[in-house]
């Protein structure tokens, strides 16, 4: 299984499915991240055998020692990536062996076995498939995958897993935010960091999500949405949301956004936006911007809009930013036109609403 492979999963079907009456039901308001479809995959991985013993099974609890690796040592790291309903009543995944890539770096980082990405690839598409009538077709929703690893070996002490439990689960959502233009408010932290030089910024890892929220705390207590983390050097570069990249729309309608140096996850929505703008014919930097330039911009009106991008939200047009030192507004405050742009041409292309021609939607059925 480790060479790439075509992989044969062992598929057993649950023998109690949610109703089709209570999935509807469900379908009709899912909320996010609260409801789960009736399966899920398992893969493990050891020393001797490699990664074996693939499974689509129902859904159901994982049993661990209490002395298992993950629990003292967060091997752990995670993928998000969605399964959206087709025109003609199909589904398709939108990149996926981009997350497929994301999910390899993740696991060289953290010093885990690594999933060969064809694998990854097959699992979710297969989940997607036995789990298709948990598609939604409302506007804005999708199935949620959440691919998932983490260590699995028995033991107290200070070093790599020798074994890892690879896994997806599937959850049916709505569109993050009610409204297709709300905008958010954001709060500069000054107290915390997201990442250093050298940390695990660009891998995506329980521990940068944990990290990251006692500053989430800080910015709800101070009536934002989200918090921006600043560098950890110099304390002044903007970085990334809690869980999102931003960029930012400059008057002569040129983009910029923060570069890829190893301390920011590399969006797969960030990636997409980047082409798509381009190909629009506008002008993307891909440069540091610095928390006091972007007030004195915002404030003369150099710059005219802000947002933040990934997965589950898409586009969030920002339409404040506060902070001890900082408070200004963008524009006049509302979502602006290059966001919900981008936002639409970006949604038309995974729902199948325009003609792909990047490669990017990979049709399930």
């Amino acid at each position: 299984m480790d060479s790439g492979g075509s992989t044969t999963f062992a598929v057993e079907k649950t023998s109690h499915p949610v109703s089709a009456k209570d999935r509807e039901a469900i379908l009709a308001n899912p909320g996010w991240g609260r409801n789960f479809t009736d399966h899920m995959v398992t893969i493990r991985h050891s020393e001797e055998r490699g990664w074996h013993d693939a499974k689509i099974g129902p859904r159901g609890d994982l049993q661990f020692d209490p002395a298992t690796m993950v629990f003292h040592y967060a091997q752990e790291i995670f993928e998000g990536l969605k399964a959206y309903r087709q025109p003609d009543g199909g589904g398709a995944l939108f990149r996926p062996q981009m997350n497929a890539r994301r999910f390899h770096n993740s696991a060289v980082r953290l010093a885990m076995a690594p999933l060969p990405e064809e694998l990854f690839v097959e699992s979710v598409r297969e989940l997607a498939r036995i789990d298709r009538d948990w598609i939604p077709s409302a506007e804005g929703a999708s199935l949620y995958l959440r691919p998932y690893m983490l260590g699995t070996e028995i033991a107290l002490g200070t070093k790599p897993s020798a074994g890892y439990l690879y896994g997806v689960v599937a959850s049916p959502v709505a569109g993050y935010f009610k409204s297709p233009t709300a905008t958010v408010t954001l709060w500069v932290s000054e107290n915390y960091t997201r990442a250093a030089p050298g940390g695990t910024g660009a891998a995506k890892c329980g521990g940068n999500y944990a990290a990251s929220l006692a500053a989430q705390a800080e910015s709800l207590r101070e009536g934002c949405d989200q918090v921006v983390f600043l560098d950890a050097v110099e304390r002044k570069w903007i970085e990334e949301l809690g869980g999102m990249n931003i960029f930012f729309v400059f008057e002569d309608g040129s983009l910029q956004t923060p570069p890829l140096t190893g301390t920011i996850l590399p969006g797969v929505t960030r990636d997409s936006l980047i082409t798509l703008a381009r190909d629009q014919g506008m002008t993307v930097r891909e440069e540091p911007y610095a928390i006091d330039q972007w007030q004195a911009d915002a404030k003369s009106g150099k710059i005219r809009e802000a947002f933040a991008c990934g997965t589950a939200a898409v586009i969030t047009p920002i339409a404040k930013v506060r902070g001890r030192r900082h408070d200004f507004t963008m524009g006049n405050g509302k979502a602006g036109p290059v966001a919900l742009k981008l936002k639409k041409t970006l949604l038309d292309l995974q729902t199948g609403r325009s003609n792909d021609t990047y490669g990017w939607v990979d049709k399930l059925f």
